[in-house]
């Protein structure tokens, strides 16, 4: 996964470069209101107009990202960044000075906007959360060498407020080399173009693997919006374990071995998938608990029942499947159309986007499929390729139809049913379940070793969809693939704002949103505001002083060590970010928070002694400041990241983004007159309610998204938003 982790880093130099502009300012302040004079409004007005750009920038950066990519917006982000600090460094007067802030808040929006969607686009699902701490991580790294540079040059004899600024280009110029040398586009951007050829050399580079059929399926796949969703339960094993039942063959999925005589059924069953549990018994759950969110149940039954070892749900049984379709002579369903052989037509033999006429299956009979003619059956039938890289002993965590998080994307094709319902293709979401007492081990061994014997099966619960793509005009006319349309004739040309009206969606804005805007009034801004303050009343600047060093100096100096204390705890939030989740960090962090603001409280009207309240307060700062840079700040911006469907992620992400900037201004400048109408113990309280309601929020409304591709995450918000509508009707 290098090349993920080389392109997060390079992405992630956006927010270095926001962290790098929020200290400067910071210190440059202090200068320019020297050097000009300034008023007290015109003071505001110069730091807040980089707020005001980002604001206005986001307003409008997710709906273009959707239509001209991320990757463009990344570069004018850099440019954005390069021309602002280039004109900081000549700024004549206040005017140029907050024109060049304007063009800083375009770069700064643009970046903390799409730098969490491109790193979640790009990212392995089960190293996501991860690679998308590193803008937090890079932002207080900026801040940290920013406010070091600060300090050294505070020591000298006239400051230059100008070249503080204008540093700022240098390390621009490498974020706008990077982003159109190195940086490649978003290969889900590009699949929902249509451009399908580029979106695999893409993941190629990205997951350093020949093979991401699977992954290419699972990108096209994600291109849905809504859609009827079903929880199916299957038990999976060899095909004697069933042998005998009386169950209608029709209600099995057949899995062929690459071993001849070799097979596995998957059968469908009820009662034990704790997905399925979940999902009939959502309802109940909520009786006892009537604000609980129908989808953290969902979402919590699958984490809780991860597999004790193995994340496939076909241990050693490779994860290539290609589903036959029983009723055409020697032709199967081949789900590794990706490959460049079979990206052409049967018309053509040029690989190009043109010749996709099915992204993701194709009716051409390879010698192989050949050779490995599955018995007919009536209903589903899937067959193990016989060269997949899984058979050749080299196990990968995302391969052919494995697409990560211990999920597999497959498909069936079924007839008109008895009832009378409409047969027809599928697409399948399994995941494998721990299930107590089950049977569990390798169904199939690698070559040259031998088979497990009888009674070894795995318990699957599914979710089952009509397929992204699936087109009934042309289901008549017998196509390449199962009935499913290119993606480039799907892409609409303006945002689809009708989509924001899906239940899904909706449902995930309301998480969005909501998180975004309880981060914002959680406390950061006012701890940030009284730092240098208690920290001055804990002696820090007059040991300082002591040393010969100036209290501008002092204040650059404190400020540079309280951010380096926050790059570990950001380490360590990289790490956790993946193991114990999102949702865990912020239901075991945010009470840190809570209790840091009450003593703050506390400490803020009783006074013990000068050197008792300050050092309480001090640890309380840094306290905050560390627990808070761990979960509750990069977090809201990683989920959001996640939970919306690809075609409307940059619009879904601009509301959210907005929400963040405006709530951003909201508090820094109601801080003030907060301060002087109820104090500062006041304020700490209001902050501490809101941390209160956060958790309330999280624990009630925020599922667990760790290690699960981001198609699954949106197809589980579909099926929860339907759970909550049913449970609320009901």
């Amino acid at each position: 996964m290098k090349g993920a982790v080389l392109v997060a880093l390079a992405a992630s130099i956006g927010n270095f470069l926001q962290g790098w502009d929020n200290a400067t300012i910071a210190g440059a302040m202090v200068y320019i209101k020297k050097d000009m004079a300034l008023k007290s409004s015109v003071e505001g007005l110069i730091v807040a107009i980089s707020l005001i750009g980002a604001t206005i920038i986001t307003t409008c950066s997710g709906p273009v990202s959707d239509w001209v990519g991320r990757r463009p917006m990344l570069i004018l982000s850099s440019l954005f960044y390069f021309l602002s600090g280039l004109i900081m460094l000549w700024s004549p007067n206040v005017f140029v000075l907050c024109i060049a802030r304007l063009l800083d808040g375009f770069g700064i929006g643009l970046a903390v906007t799409l730098v969490p969607v491109y790193i979640s686009e790009t990212a392995p699902s089960d190293i996501r959360g991860l690679l998308n701490t590193l803008p937090q991580f890079t932002g207080s790294g900026g801040m940290f060498i920013s406010y070091c540079m600060v300090f050294s040059m505070s020591l000298s004899v006239s400051p230059s407020w100008r070249l503080m600024l204008g540093v700022l280009s240098i390390p621009s110029v490498l974020y706008f080399i990077l982003t159109v040398f190195f940086l490649p586009e978003s290969p889900r951007w590009l699949v929902s173009k249509g451009k399908m050829l580029e979106a695999k050399k893409v993941l190629q580079r990205l997951r350093g693997v020949e093979d991401v059929s699977g992954e290419m399926a699972l990108l096209v796949e994600g291109l849905g919006i809504g859609g009827e969703t079903s929880i199916e339960e299957y038990i999976i094993g060899p095909a004697e374990e069933f042998e005998g039942e009386a169950a209608d063959e029709k209600d099995k999925i057949r899995l062929y071995g690459p071993g001849e005589g070799l097979s596995w059924v998957a059968k469908p069953v009820t009662g034990q998938s704790s997905l399925a549990l979940a999902s009939r018994q959502g309802s109940l759950i909520n009786k006892s608990m009537a604000l609980m969110d129908p989808l953290v149940t969902l979402f919590g039954s699958i984490h809780e029942k991860l597999p004790e070892s193995g994340s496939m749900v076909f241990p050693n049984f490779g994860s290539m499947f290609s589903t036959a379709e029983p009723h055409v002579k020697n032709e199967q369903w081949d789900e590794e159309s990706q490959r460049g052989d079979d990206y052409t037509s049967e018309a053509g033999g040029v690989d190009s986007d043109d010749n996709l006429h099915s992204p993701l299956l194709s009716r051409q009979a390879t010698s192989m499929d050949k050779d490995m003619v599955p018995p007919p059956s009536h209903g589903s039938i899937l067959s193990v390729r016989r060269h997949s890289s899984l058979m050749q002993g080299n196990v990968e965590a995302v391969g052919n139809t494995g697409i990560g998080g211990g999920w597999q994307l497959a498909w069936k094709w079924s007839e008109k049913g008895e009832d009378g319902k409409e047969g027809g293709f599928k697409r399948i979401y399994l995941h494998q379940e721990d299930i107590p007492g089950s049977r569990r081990g390798s169904i199939l061994s690698l070559p040259g070793e031998d088979v497990h014997g009888e009674g070894e099966f795995i318990q699957a619960a599914a979710l089952v969809s009509q397929p992204a793509l699936f087109s009934k005009e042309l289901k008549d006319q017998r196509p390449v693939g199962p009935a499913m349309v290119h993606p480039s004739e799907t892409v609409s040309k303006t945002p689809i704002w009708s989509a924001l009206l899906e239940p899904g969606v909706k449902h995930a804005l309301i998480v969005g949103i909501g998180i975004q805007i309880l981060q914002q009034f959680s406390g950061i801004n006012g701890v940030l505001y009284y730092t240098p303050q208690i920290l001055e009343e804990a002696g820090v600047e007059v040991l300082l002083s002591n040393m010969g060093i100036g209290s501008e100096s002092s204040s650059f100096l404190i400020s540079a060590f309280t951010t380096f204390l926050m790059l570990p705890c950001i380490a360590v939030a990289m790490r956790l970010m993946d193991i114990s989740g999102r949702r865990r960090l912020l239901l075991t962090t945010i009470p840190v928070l809570i209790v840091s603001l009450l003593i703050l409280v506390v400490f803020e009207l009783v006074t013990v002694s000068t050197m008792v309240n300050a050092a309480i307060s001090t640890i309380c700062v840094v306290v905050y400041f560390c627990i808070f840079v761990m979960a509750y700040g990069p977090i809201p911006n990683i989920l959001c990241s996640e939970i919306f469907p690809t075609r409307v992620r940059g619009l879904c992400i601009a509301i959210c983004a907005m929400v963040f900037w405006i709530g951003d201004i909201i508090v820094t400048y109601s801080l003030p007159v907060m301060l002087s109408a109820i104090g500062l113990a006041g304020v700490f309280g209001i902050y501490a309610i809101v941390c209160i309601v956060s958790w309330i929020f999280v624990y009630l409304k925020v599922p667990e998204t760790k290690g699960m591709p981001l198609e699954v995450i949106a197809e589980f918000f579909s099926v929860g938003a339907r759970q909550a509508a049913k449970g609320a009707t009901n």
